[in-house]
């Protein structure tokens, strides 16, 4: 998808004015003055601009050296796209807007806001974060809809939780937590992948989502019948879920690749690109012999390795081996690092394998029938479990609170028929207001289903299979 954005607008101001610092100050919190400095400048709802920065890099800005897919600082300003758009915005050089983290910021604020005048929102609609979506959704250069809509989904998502995040000097940048209705306009109608039971079942994964390749990034092949897959390959994206899938949808190029599989940090989600039978370009040497596993991240980066994408990966990873009589061991699983004649470092020191194998073995939790999800890692950072009921053999139903921002979330996590698509629901009530729920034929979980609730008595259950629960009103004030 290319973009076409009007110069129309978004102000143009030397980055000395942006920062705002007298000559020879330095800042105590020069990321957060750069967040605010841009979003007042160019008239970016502040949190937004952060949960962009969050959801692309974790506020780290990598020294100046590229993403997989030439993306830069905490913006992630992509080369021929919006680097190039924003050095012409900002009138800053192509230098300071790779290395410098003011400059990125700016940068990205200029873009986004050019974006926000192409769809014509005026100045009352640009302080309403919801209103951002497209622009969000453009500033992606998503190669098709539905993988613009997974970025903007997940910058709101992170919006919805909050961020506390650490940047590499050592600097703390927050939001809170923020309510925020989405407006998707013309992406509410385009393929929800975090919704894999609602796309075609083309996968072999029944879990995953389906976001195909371009064909000019894997080679059609006819395996295990023309080549014997005995491996299975560990990467690191070097850059986010929803830019690695843009990236093997664009084609043709210089250097195709690919990989069969990418899994989310956050959630553990996960998103095949390429049929297991064809040979996707991930490994070298290897690409006859392999399934290649793509994890979301930076391999300097150890916030991006969660639990919850470990034991996910590692249910994927024990599958497929099961599927092809793969040894789960490190001689069968290696990293991309260990494929003979391979010049990458991924996974990376931070990557932990002691961990990993004892998930694909079974060991500490992990084990073939767990479910790799829990309440906590669907709802997110900052809630805790306080209380919960069994659906039978079927599933439990959780309420969570967090104690940062008052609010409630339910998640019901199946114990029975993993990975396959069955009815399960979640549901929490805060007395005086509607319902909300989420039901449907899911994989693993329902939910989350969140609600500020920290002065309301709240009315929460779920379903799995045929087991229900639901609460009377309580828990008032937690």
């Amino acid at each position: 998808m290319k973009l076409r954005i009007l110069l129309t607008g978004a102000a143009v101001l030397p980055l000395s004015l942006l920062v705002g610092q007298p000559a020879g100050a330095a800042s105590a919190d020069p990321m957060t003055e750069a967040f605010a400095k841009a979003a007042s400048t160019y008239e970016v709802p502040r949190d937004l601009l952060v949960s962009v920065a969050y959801s692309e890099t974790h506020l780290d800005g990598h020294q100046g050296q590229p993403s997989a897919d030439g993306g830069y600082g905490v913006m992630h300003l992509v080369t021929a796209k919006t680097l190039d758009k924003a050095a012409t915005l900002t009138k800053q050089p192509l230098s300071a807007l790779k290395s410098d983290d003011a400059a990125n910021i700016t940068g990205g604020a200029a873009v986004l806001r050019s974006l926000a005048d192409e769809l014509k929102l005026d100045a009352a609609a640009r302080k309403d974060a919801g209103k951002w979506y497209q622009a969000i959704a453009r500033y992606s250069g998503a190669s098709s809809p539905a993988v613009a809509r997974l970025y903007a989904d997940t910058v709101y998502e992170e919006l919805a939780k909050g961020i506390r995040a650490t940047t590499p000097t050592g600097e703390s940048v927050t939001t809170p937590a923020s309510t925020v209705t989405p407006d998707r306009g013309p992406y509410a109608n385009a393929d929800d992948l975090d919704k894999p039971s609602t796309l075609a079942a083309s996968t072999d994964y029944p879990s995953a989502a389906w976001a195909p390749a371009h064909s000019s990034n894997y080679a059609v092949s006819n395996r295990p019948t023309s080549d014997a897959i005995d491996r299975i390959v560990i990467h690191v994206t070097q850059g986010s879920y929803a830019g690695t899938i843009s990236w093997f949808q664009t084609g043709p190029r210089p250097n195709p690749s690919s990989a069969h599989y990418v899994v989310r940090s956050s959630d553990g989600a996960i998103t095949q690109t390429v049929r297991e039978k064809n040979r996707a370009f991930h490994a070298g040497n290897y690409n006859r012999r392999s399934v290649g596993i793509e994890h979301e991240g930076f391999v300097d980066n150890a916030t991006w390795f969660t639990d919850t994408m470990y034991r996910s990966s590692a249910a994927l990873t024990r599958n497929i081996a099961d599927r092809y009589g793969i040894p789960k061991d490190r001689t069968h699983i290696v990293g991309h690092n260990e494929v003979p004649g391979a010049d990458h470092t991924d996974p990376g020191r931070y990557w932990n394998w002691t961990k990993y194998m004892q998930y694909v073995t079974g060991g500490s939790g992990g084990g073939g029938g767990t479910n790799p999800h829990t309440a906590e890692s669907v709802c997110g950072a900052g809630y805790k479990v306080i209380d919960s009921a069994a659906l039978g053999s079927s599933g439990t139903v959780y309420l969570t609170f967090n104690s940062t921002n008052g609010n409630n979330c339910v998640a019901t996590i199946k114990k029975a028929s993993l990975g396959k698509a069955t009815a399960t629901a979640a549901f929490l009530e805060v007395k005086g207001k509607t319902r909300a729920t989420d039901t449907g034929n899911f994989d693993y979980y329902a939910g989350p289903v969140r609600a500020a609730a920290a002065d309301k008595c709240v009315k929460w259950g779920g379903k799995a299979g045929t087991s229900t629960y639901e609460s009377g009103f309580e828990h008032c004030g937690s």
